[in-house]
Formats: structure tokens, C-alpha cells, sequence
């Protein structure tokens, strides 16, 4: 009789630092401001942010947009403050 394995646990992936190219989404209400206000966030935890790299998307009824972006992560305090500052903004609804 053969005995079981016990299932797998799904790791998140390792990340190395650092991490050239690292996706970042932010979806929000669609205004003037929110892609300033982004930028202006992730300036302050990615100081060599190439702005040039935005690819920004309307939702099929035009109220949301997404940004994507791509930083260089250095770190998983980094990221994890970025996201804690994104999120506390009333005009971003998710960070992926």
C-alpha cells in the first residue's frame, strides 16, 4: 500500500535583489491626478523611476484606468512600504 504525499504549499516566488524590471499595477477612478499622484508616490521609494514606461489603460465604460509600471526593486521593505502608501490613497482601489 502506498501512503500519500502531503499536498505542496505554494511558496511565493523568490524575488532577488535587486529585481530590474519588477511589474507593478495600479488600478483607480480615472482622473487628471492619478497618475500624477502615482508617480509622485513611487518617486519617493524609487528615486531612479523612468516615467516613460507607463502604459495606462481605460476600463471598457472609461471610469477606471490601470497604470503599469516596472521599477527596480531593492527590497521587500521597499515594496511593501510602496504598496502600503498606494493603497492609502482614496484614488487608487488596487495594487497588484
Amino acid at each position: 500500500m502506498s501512503q500519500k504525499k502531503p499536498p505542496k504549499t505554494m511558496e511565493p516566488p523568490k524575488i532577488e535583489y535587486p529585481c530590474p524590471d519588477y511589474p507593478i499595477k495600479v488600478i483607480g477612478k480615472k482622473s487628471d491626478q492619478l497618475q500624477s499622484l502615482v508617480v509622485e508616490i513611487i518617486n519617493v521609494h524609487v528615486p531612479d523611476f523612468d516615467e516613460s514606461r507607463i502604459t495606462i489603460q481605460d476600463s471598457s465604460k472609461g471610469t477606471y484606468c490601470s497604470l503599469r509600471m516596472f521599477i527596480t526593486a531593492t527590497g521587500e521593505q521597499q515594496l511593501k512600504d510602496l504598496h502600503e502608501q498606494l493603497i492609502a490613497s482614496d484614488q487608487v482601489h488596487l495594487v497588484l
